[in-house]
C-alpha cells in the first residue's frame, strides 16, 4: 500500500516561521499565554536544551529550537530590535495585543486603525521578537491606501522615492 506525501506538510503554509530562541522551552510557555499557542511536538537535545519544537498559532505552524549557535562556533543569536516583525492576523486585535502585554510584551507601537484597513500595532515580546499584531477592518483599494497616506504623512505619496 503505497500513501501519497504531500510537499508541504498539513497545517503549514509554504513560508514557516522556524526560531532559534535561548529559551525555547519557556518561550512556548510564553507564546501559549501571550497568543493561545498550542504546543504540537517537542524533542529534545543535549544539555536539556530542546533540538526542535513545533507549535501553533491561529492556523500557522512555527517551529523553533534553542540557540544553540555556541554549541557549532557560530555567533550568538542577536536580541533586541531585530528587523522583522512576525505579523499575526487575528479575529480581535485589541484583545490579543493585550494578552501579549499583560504576558509580557512591550509595546512598541500603540494599536490604532491604520489607513491601509487594519486595526494594527506593535509588541516586543521579553525574547527580543517584534510582533505586529493586526485585525483587518475594512477592504481599501490601493488608490484609497495612497490617498490616506498621502493625507496622513502631509502630501507626500507613500512609497515615493526622491529624485
Amino acid at each position: 500500500m503505497s500513501t501519497s506525501v504531500t510537499p508541504i506538510p498539513p497545517g503549514y503554509h509554504s513560508i514557516t516561521l522556524h526560531l532559534s530562541v535561548e529559551g525555547a522551552a519557556a518561550y512556548i510557555d510564553f507564546l501559549k499565554n501571550a497568543f493561545g499557542a498550542v504546543e504540537i511536538s517537542r524533542s529534545p537535545g543535549p544539555g536539556g536544551k530542546l533540538m526542535h519544537a513545533q507549535v501553533q498559532v491561529g492556523d500557522s505552524m512555527m517551529m523553533l529550537a534553542d540557540d544553540m549557535c555556541k554549541d557549532f562556533g557560530m555567533p550568538p543569536v542577536l536580541r533586541g530590535n531585530l528587523p522583522f516583525h512576525i505579523n499575526l492576523y487575528v479575529p480581535d486585535a485589541d484583545a490579543t495585543f493585550n494578552q501579549a502585554v499583560a504576558a509580557g510584551c512591550q509595546v512598541t507601537m500603540p494599536i490604532s486603525d491604520q489607513f491601509w484597513g487594519d486595526r494594527y500595532g506593535h509588541v516586543r515580546d521579553p525574547f527580543g521578537y517584534n510582533w505586529a499584531i493586526a485585525t483587518r477592518k475594512e477592504i481599501v483599494s490601493p488608490q484609497e491606501i495612497q490617498e490616506r497616506a498621502a493625507k496622513m504623512f502631509g502630501g507626500a505619496k507613500a512609497g515615493a522615492g526622491s529624485a
